[in-house]
């Protein structure tokens, strides 16, 4: 498993190559309105720590000798529809009557939970190619569809599971977000078997599919896509134009990977299609997306999308797709929902949907630092408050489940698949409660146990927030990482974003834990555009003012900053895009 690059090198080394002096005027924030209506931070805060909750889900649901009710969450699938190799499936829900090893054949599970939970415990340090004997990403790419000659990876490993639900080559993001997942994944194993074969047919089929799709349509107003016969599906019911975004993403990752031109192109003219919308597609995950790209392609390509417009799209909940879709905001009897992403009509907030929200944004910050005040007082909302989705953290009377049920089953690990302002299925203890721990499962298949309403779907994504959130000394300043989700970013510095959302300023202890050569380093700020702290060891402070955010670069000490064409690098690597 590889990580990023971090270049750390001497003073000396670094003094021959430094000349000017960076742009000294601060980046301006910019506001976003429905960040805006949300507090700085959480009135009842209280930080639930990711990390260990990341890796305790890993090993309890990664345990084929599990034992108790709806257990084990995993089993072997030994089907080999697409590759001749041993594969494996999650639970989507707890107990979900169509899955298990016994059931259709063992085949019915979904690459959206497994790639998922690939991906959150890799982000977060958890080597899922050597794990108690198995390679779980080698087994994982039964998900790619070459017996359907679609040659992408997709929500099931085949069209027989697929037709059990799961909206396999029915519904776009289901098509095209598995991909993004495998693309993260594969990034950081290049040296597992298979991975480099199938990130390549991924892009080929990408780049095509992007030509058919803007030669026959010129936009991504659809619904489903055929990858096998490259030809557009539905196009009048649920598009999902923000699919762009995800396109980009992939072809982007794979730019980077192989430096093949034309995957530059075809993500260049997705986001154009999609910077051209004019109302918010936001239909389901992708949305956010095209914020990173935005930034990223913004910081590194010189292109000018609006990544403004892009984050309103993301929070707003005006989604002309998906109506309602976005962040909430509120709180629902003393519970606070801000910043949980989901149905802003519903008043319904989904796991899954948040964590993966900050996969998108935090990375975002170091192309455009901007909206690192912004993301930072989400982020503050949303780390706190996503504590909502699991069953320890609420009262009784506030969840669907009988709560020792729900912790029984769960181990405070498996969360809701989401928090809602009221019930959705009658239940007369439940009348009148506004805010209520539930779930979507019962009502996916005839016969599926009220314990489905826990989600493994949703659950498995934690590790995004495990590998980027890290508190400090300061209750309610977090470390936000900014490096962790980043796709491909080549050598970078370690590169952290802190949100004051207190009414006085702070001594914030700058702590650094990466691999890194040194115990002595300067502090950069790309918001200030100043050094903060020079020779500082790890656990040293920086003040960060009331309400404002900073943008940390991890230097070596000594070292000596060049501004050259617009940019600011540090012995020829960029640690600020805009400045």
């Amino acid at each position: 498993m590889t990580q990023a690059k971090y270049l750390l090198l001497t003073g000396s080394v670094l003094l021959a190559a430094c000349a000017a002096q960076p742009d000294p005027r601060p980046e301006k924030q910019i506001d976003i309105p429905r960040i805006e209506q949300m507090p700085d931070a959480p009135q009842n805060y209280l930080l639930p720590d990711w990390a260990a909750m990341t890796r305790d889900l890993d090993a309890y649901v990664f345990d084929f000798n599990a034992t108790g009710d709806f257990r084990p969450f995993i089993w072997i699938d030994d089907s080999r529809l697409n590759l001749p190799i041993e594969s494996f499936g999650l639970y989507t829900a707890v107990g979900d009557r169509r899955q298990g090893p016994a059931k259709n054949n063992g085949e019915h599970h979904e690459a959206i939970c497994v790639l998922g939970a690939l991906n959150g415990a890799t982000l977060a340090g958890i080597d899922k190619s050597n794990q108690n004997g198995y390679d779980f990403v080698r087994m994982a790419q039964n998900y790619f569809n070459s017996a359907t000659n679609w040659n992408i990876v997709l929500n099931n490993t085949g069209p027989v599971a697929g037709a059990l639900g799961g909206g396999y080559t029915r519904d776009f993001w289901y098509d095209v977000f598995p991909n993004m997942l495998f693309y993260s994944i594969g990034a950081r194993y290049p040296e597992v078997e298979g991975v480099d074969p199938i990130m390549r047919s991924i892009a080929e089929q990408f780049c095509r599919a992007d030509s058919v799709i803007l030669a026959t349509k010129g936009d991504f107003h659809m619904r489903e896509f055929d990858f096998g016969n490259m030809r557009v599906g539905n196009t009048e019911q649920m598009v999902q134009p923000d699919a762009a975004a995800g396109f980009a993403y992939v072809l982007y990752g794979a730019y980077k990977k192989y430096g093949d031109e034309r995957y530059l192109q075809a993500a260049r003219s997705a986001m154009e299609s999609l910077n051209a919308e004019t109302e918010s597609p936001f239909y389901e995950v992708i949305m956010p997306f095209a914020v990173y790209m935005a930034a990223r392609m913004n910081a590194e390509q010189g292109t000018t999308y609006d990544v403004t417009k892009f984050m309103n799209w993301t929070f707003d909940g005006d989604s002309k797709s998906r109506p309602g879709w976005g962040v909430l905001t509120g709180e629902f009897d003393g519970y606070e929902v801000n910043g949980l992403c989901g149905s802003t009509s519903e008043n319904y907030g989904f796991a899954m949907n948040t964590f993966d929200l900050a996969w998108a944004l935090v990375p975002a910050v170091r192309y455009d630092q901007a909206y690192a005040r912004a993301i930072g007082k989400w982020m503050v909302n949303a780390a706190a408050n996503s504590r909502f989705y699991y069953p320890q953290y609420v009262a009784p009377e506030h969840q669907a489940l009988d709560r020792d049920r729900a912790l029984e089953i769960s181990k405070g690990l498996i969360a809701y698949e989401g928090f809602r302002s009221q019930d959705k299925y009658g239940e007369k203890r439940l009348e009148g409660v506004r805010g209520v721990a539930i779930g979507d499962g019962p009502g996916w298949v005839a016969g599926n146990p009220p314990e489905s309403m826990l989600s493994l779907y949703g659950s498995m994504h934690v590790g995004i927030f495990g590998a980027i959130i890290a508190p400090t000394n300061v209750e309610k300043i977090l470390r936000l990482d900014c490096t962790a989700a980043d796709l491909l970013p080549g050598p970078c510095y370690p590169t952290y974003l802190y949100y004051n959302p207190c009414q006085e300023e702070a001594r914030v202890a700058v702590t650094v834990d990466k691999a890194l050569p040194g115990d002595r380093f300067d502090l950069y700020d790309i918001v200030s555009r100043r050094i903060l702290a020079k020779q500082a060891a790890s656990g040293d402070t920086i003040t960060l003012p009331a309400d404002s955010a900073a943008v940390i670069v991890i230097l070596p000490a000594g070292c000596e900053i060049v501004h050259r064409n617009g940019r600011t690098l540090a012995n020829g690597i960029v640690i600020d895009y805009k400045g």
